[in-house]
């Protein structure tokens, strides 16, 4: 749009007075015998004349531009990246950890159903969210547990803790993750509670969700009696690079088709997928491949990772979403 000078001249006194001056539009209105519509029409005229330049300046410390740069790739609603001091996995287990549970804690307003999996990665998250009181939030389990009834990364106690720490109400999942067959599944799954419980999962507000990865210190592996070898080698055979609460995909994110899907007690990969908010949380060079492939089928719309993952990521060319 061209601009005679006489006009280009009222832009910039009235960007001077927005701007520097900090004047209200409503101010600018008044000193200038205009209506506050014209203003805010000017201002932006001013942009687009290049009168007005804006610059965003990263604080320093931060990876701002690396997280606009996730975002954009992956088609993310947020992308948080941490810098760990030592890259070892207890460093790096326990910054991820503060910074989703920092993030998390944006998205909540007092009234969400929160929903979650459970993993090393979101213990740290829960040792690190603060004290609120908020009575008419709900904090449910996705999955059934595994491993001990007192083991504190599985199952139940992560989201008792974590309604705990918010002053929420907890809805938990009475039953094992995996159990043996199709049968004791089905039956579970007919108690009203458990139905009610995945049903109430389904409709959450915010899923909080670790990445899984079939590395030696993965909690499947641990403590999961009821995947023999010979089956896990067939997961992996099918492709399988990475799990979120026992739902396998490959490096997609298209869940793997195997029998062990009949025995499990959890949300399935497209429930998650359409919850509207689902914070994956996940970082070190053991996660790459269940990160990114998590990334690539849309499982997540929120990443928070470590930097070193994130260049990576970002390194590769043909690393990007293909659906959601």
């Amino acid at each position: 749009m061209s601009t005679h000078t006489s006009d280009k001249h009222l832009l910039y006194k009235i960007a001077k007075a927005y701007y520097q001056d900090e004047l209200t539009q409503h101010d600018i209105a008044r000193r200038f015998g205009l209506s506050r519509v014209k203003v805010s029409r000017l201002l932006e005229q001013a942009r687009q004349e290049g009168i007005v330049k804006i610059t965003v300046v990263p604080p320093p410390g931060t990876f701002a531009d690396l997280e606009r740069q996730l975002e954009a790739r992956f088609g993310l609603l947020e992308a948080v990246v941490v810098a760990p001091a030592r890259y070892d996995r207890a460093n790096v287990v326990r910054e991820l950890g503060q910074a989703a549970a920092d993030c998390l804690m944006r998205c909540l307003k007092g009234r969400e159903i929160l929903t979650m999996s459970w993993g090393t990665t979101l213990r740290a998250t829960v040792d690190a969210l603060p004290s609120r009181n908020w009575p008419h939030m709900t904090v449910v389990q996705m999955a059934g547990g595994l491993g001990r009834p007192e083991a504190e990364v599985y199952g139940s106690d992560l989201t008792r803790r974590a309604a705990q720490a918010l002053g929420a109400r907890s809805r938990m999942i009475p039953a094992p993750g995996i159990v043996a067959s199709k049968l004791a599944r089905d039956a579970l799954l007919a108690d009203t509670h458990i139905a009610e419980t995945l049903a109430m999962a389904a409709r959450a507000d915010v899923a909080l969700v670790g990445l899984g990865a079939l590395t030696p210190d993965s909690v499947v592996l641990q403590v999961s009696s009821l995947l023999t070898e010979e089956q896990i080698n067939e997961l992996k055979a099918l492709g399988m690079v990475g799990d979120i609460a026992l739902r396998c995909y490959d490096a997609y994110g298209r869940p793997i088709r195997h029998e062990v899907n009949e025995r499990i007690i959890a949300l399935e990969l497209e429930q998650i997928k359409r919850i509207p908010r689902v914070i994956g949380v996940a970082g070190g060079t053991g996660k790459y491949e269940s990160i990114r492939a998590a990334l690539r089928g849309g499982l997540i719309n929120v990443l928070v990772t470590d930097d070193r993952t994130a260049a990576r990521l970002l390194s590769e060319p043909n690393s990007h979403r293909t659906e959601r």
